[in-house]
């Protein structure tokens, strides 16, 4: 007989953990009775334990103190489970992913996040597909080897590197994309794992980056934008990096004023990082003059990272190192297949 494979599911809040009580009130399930609510699960051949935040969040209230208490529950738990499956509300999940990829270091298990756009209780819902087909990817193993060891978002039939995804519709079931980067998996009758799409573990102990800064923000260039909201927003107190959401292939106003108050703030020790507004395609600094001036005053090119993955990767990088030149290093570097090489 098999060996039973073991998945701790992690509840955060968010619509999928929601069932109507008696009243016809929706009310936060008790996993406990998983079971009871999903009595398919017992064709699993899984042993599933729980943990759930206490108070549940949503997702709109998530920050990077509660990704790290997500990433110490992980690792708390590595040793005793197969994979992991993390239920979050659907608004900030890609922001939770893109964080989770670079705070768990050399993540050998699946992390499986997922959510739904209609509660568990309802009888249209989404959710318990995703919940289920989560817990089937989690489990996956080839040669005792888990398929999937990476952080990633399973929704409406894909499974996509977490990393890599950005939310695009509030009302459909397919709530996610990954523009610039495949699917590492497709759910239909069958589950067909495109395993050239990825990451391959490294066998090494898992640790944690738990040291997050702040201090970052994101400045997205619109035509009009000018000199002093611009400077307020870039001398803002407490700032230590910047994504600059810019035109295009990384391009930008070429005006003396902008070019100045971008170098002055990177004299003053701001890292700036250029990633397109467009989620399609990357930055490619130096292309058209209007990006060739960033490239020359120091701006970093995100290449074709999402906002989520930059930001986030942008307050690891700054809690893990203080030089400046291992951060524009690190910043410029792939970490998680978050970006191109």
């Amino acid at each position: 007989m098999e060996n039973q494979a073991s998945i701790l599911v992690i509840y955060t809040g968010g619509t999928i953990g929601m069932f109507k009580d008696a009243n016809g009130s929706l009310i936060p399930v008790d996993f406990n009775e998983l079971h009871d609510h999903i009595p398919s699960l017992d064709l699993f051949n899984f042993q599933i334990d729980s943990y759930s935040f206490d108070p549940i969040i949503d997702s709109a209230n998530m920050k990077p103190e509660l990704w790290v208490k997500l990433a110490e529950v992980i690792q708390k738990n590595y040793e005793n489970y197969d994979g992991f499956v993390i239920l979050h509300g659907s608004d900030t999940m890609s922001f939770t992913a893109s964080a989770l990829s670079f705070i768990l270091e050399n993540l050998n298990k699946p992390v499986i996040i997922t959510g739904s756009q209609l509660p568990l209780g309802i009888p249209r819902t989404d959710g318990r597909e995703n919940f289920i087909t989560s817990l089937e990817l989690a489990a996956a193993k080839h040669e005792e080897t888990p398929i999937i060891p990476e952080v990633a978002i399973y929704f409406e039939n894909q499974l996509f590197r977490g990393n890599r995804t950005y939310k695009f519709n509030a009302e459909n079931f397919e709530a996610f994309r990954s523009v610039n980067y495949p699917p590492l998996a497709e759910v239909g009758v069958n589950i067909r794992y495109w395993e050239n799409n990825i990451r391959k573990p490294n066998f090494k102990k898992l640790k944690i980056n738990n040291n997050l800064e702040s201090g970052v923000s994101i400045i997205r260039l619109f035509p009009g934008i000018t000199p002093e909201i611009f400077h307020s927003m870039l001398n803002a107190e407490g700032l230590k990096a910047v994504v600059l959401e810019t035109f295009g292939a990384g391009n930008a106003p070429t005006e003396k004023w902008f070019v100045d108050e971008l170098k002055a703030g990177i004299n003053r020790g701001l890292t700036i990082i250029n990633i397109s507004q467009c989620r399609g395609g990357a930055v490619e600094m130096g292309k058209y003059e209007t990006s060739s001036e960033l490239k020359r005053i120091g701006l970093l090119n995100g290449k074709d990272m999402t906002t989520e993955a930059a930001i986030t990767k942008l307050m690891v990088a700054l809690g893990k190192y203080s030089d400046k030149k291992d951060i524009a290093q690190r910043m410029e570097t792939d970490w998680r297949g978050e970006m191109t090489e």
